[in-house]
């Protein structure tokens, strides 16, 4: 395997990094040295930055989505007619007037991507995340009652943003 096609890998396997490059802040030689690659540190920077070259830049978010906050949300053991459910994954469930947490949900023309990016901001921001989904039309997040209108804002600002 080249060098070139290592890094490629490497980068890959640190999503971080990849992000890092796609948006030009990346110090090539100090990344360099965190990558396990069997070369010289400076062609592995070399490496890195012709790979940052190919990628696409960031685009900003141009969605229409609709962001809502809902109250009251819980996990259900088995959903019944009645229950508004809001989200289900595999057997967990969250329906409406079954607890105390709060669920963001934006509906319109989404990326799955865009999940990833609001759960990492919502990691920086120190919002715990009980739930979350994603399709091309609608993204929902559970987190707590206190962290709903911190999450209200972050996946605004990711969605439209």
């Amino acid at each position: 395997m080249s060098l070139a096609a290592a890094t490629r890998d490497a980068v890959r396997e640190r999503p971080f990094l990849y992000d890092a490059l796609r948006a030009g802040v990346v110090n090539y030689t100090a990344a360099a040295r965190t990558l396990d690659i069997d070369g010289e540190e400076e062609a592995i920077a070399t490496a890195l930055r012709r790979f940052a070259e190919e990628l696409p830049a960031d685009s900003p978010h141009d969605s229409d989505a609709r962001v809502s906050m809902q109250s009251g949300l819980g996990r259900v053991e088995s959903p019944s007619a009645e229950s508004a459910l809001v989200l289900q994954v595999g057997d967990a469930a969250f329906a409406e007037g079954a607890g105390s947490l709060t669920g963001i949900i934006a509906t319109g023309d989404l990326a799955p991507a865009a999940l990833g990016e609001v759960l990492g901001r919502l990691r920086a921001t120190d919002v715990s995340v009980d739930a979350a989904a994603v399709t091309g039309e609608a993204l929902v997040v559970v987190v707590s009652r206190r962290g709903g209108p911190d999450a209200l804002r972050v996946v605004e600002a990711t969605v439209q943003g």
